[in-house]
């Protein structure tokens, strides 16, 4: 493909993922699989020029209503990235703007004009405000400011970065030196991570479907902040563990593998094409003991009927996910302050659903991939203050238990980040019940049909 082809394939890219909303790694996935005549060399240049777009919007939007280009289309921001991002000469983006049938149409005056006054600049000046300096909606800039400090711009420039692809080792399967040696039999080289002591980093992204690793269940594709946050549940073998927003089942199968497959692991989740895509993974990684569960809502009359049946109880809640935004860097442009407060009050709503859950003395841990503030520690807080049977358990305490050692930061609760810990964004909150239930004795967990 021609520079300017690429381009044109990148506009297409980016209205497409404006159009669905995101997620814009499943948008590319779709376009990609739909002209599987588009060479890899190719795919990858098209994907950084989106991904750039996506990742430095507000800084092109800035420059772009600076230098007089009127309203940041998905065009615009093209032709400014391909200028201050990569670097293209007045020429060059004019021989790739020239409407060919493959190539966008060319310039407009306005278009040229902007190119003109972009040409040779650098995405950064001074005079940008520090959230477009930051690349987050102008709104969300408080609440991160909060969470960083000083160190607000160092933290979200790492999140600008692209992210590694983690791995956690199946222990059901393998240990993390023979899950290492089935990866270079297959040319894939992987390093020990940091701090998930289940955990491999890839050198660089490669397809793993095809690797005897993955297709036997060795290793899952699991981030090692994702890794350490199912860690934190404590799960042992003989338990009764429910995982009470289970999705498509990642920490279902590290808390499977945890509990050496035995003791009782019920995967709930309230939206049915989510668990059924669970079961090829937990066939795959040898999970005997996982149950599935359906639920019409958080207030399914199952969790009633199960109350204070669990000694561990995990609510991987759903939340902004601002702590993915390596990984899905469009996600921050479609969140509105509308979905933070409904985002909010369905988290307090869950987490007091499944604290019925718990047993006298279990635990219920609560996750988010959020970095904001009212999800994370403000959710726990309020918690706390409507549930006196509950207690936060020090991150101190529960880290020595459930993964032994100090925890790598300090705090009443485990927040990771890209920049500090080189993890996704991660917040973690272990509370246990300290007083009785006040009701009868619940029934033993059924299997599900």
């Amino acid at each position: 493909m021609t520079p300017g082809a690429r381009a044109q394939a990148a506009i297409e890219l980016l209205d497409a993922i404006e159009a669905a909303r995101g997620p814009a790694d499943l948008c590319a996935q779709s376009y990609f699989r739909a002209r599987r005549f588009i060479g890899s060399k190719d795919r990858a240049a098209i994907a950084a020029l989106a991904y750039g777009v996506l990742r430095r919007r507000a800084q092109l939007d800035w420059w772009i209503a600076r230098v007089g280009g009127g309203q940041g289309t998905t065009r615009a921001r093209a032709i400014a990235a391909l200028l201050v991002l990569q670097g293209w000469s007045l020429a060059q983006l004019s021989d790739g703007f020239d409407g060919d049938r493959f190539r966008p149409a060319a310039l407009s005056m306005r278009e040229r004009a902007m190119a003109e006054a972009l040409a040779g600049r650098s995405i950064d000046h001074p005079e940008q405000p520090p959230e477009v300096r930051a690349n987050v909606p102008a709104w969300l800039w408080p609440a991160l400011e909060a969470r960083f400090g000083r160190a607000s711009a160092e933290e979200l420039a790492a999140m600008e970065e692209e992210a590694p692809l983690d791995l956690r080792v199946n222990a059901l399967r393998a240990t993390r030196d023979e899950a290492r040696r089935a990866l270079a039999a297959d040319g894939i080289v992987a390093e020990p991570t940091g701090i998930s002591p289940l955990g491999l980093r890839l050198a660089s992204r490669q397809p793993l479907s095809a690797t005897r690793a993955h297709r036997e269940g060795l290793v899952e594709i699991q981030d090692e902040g994702s890794q350490l946050a199912a860690a934190l549940v404590g799960a042992r073998p003989g338990m009764r563990v429910c995982d009470f927003c289970a999705g498509a089942g990642g920490k279902t199968l590290a808390l499977a593998a945890a509990m050496e497959n035995t003791g009782r692991l019920v995967a709930c989740d309230t939206v049915a094409r989510r668990l059924d895509g669970a079961t090829a993974r937990l066939r795959r990684a040898g999970v005997s003991n996982a149950e599935r569960r359906l639920l019409a809502t958080e207030r399914d009359p199952w969790v009633k009927r199960h109350k204070a049946s669990f000694d561990r109880v995990l609510v991987d809640a759903p939340c902004t996910g601002t702590g993915t935004w390596r990984r899905n860097p469009d996600a921050r442009w479609f969140l509105s302050p509308t979905d933070l407060s409904e985002l909010v009050a369905k988290q307090a709503r869950i987490l007091d659903s499944a604290s019925r859950l718990v047993r006298p003395g279990g635990r219920l841990v609560y996750v988010t991939c959020s970095l904001l503030p009212d999800e994370d520690e403000a959710q726990v807080d309020a918690f706390l203050a409507g549930h006196p049977g509950f207690r936060r358990v020090p991150l101190a305490d529960a880290w020595r238990e459930a993964i032994g050692g100090a925890p790598p930061v300090d705090g009443e609760d485990l927040v990771l980040t890209p920049r500090s810990e080189g993890t996704d964004g991660f917040f973690v909150s272990v509370l246990e019940r300290v007083e009785p239930v006040d009701a009868a004795p619940a029934e033993a967990p059924a299997a599900s049909s």
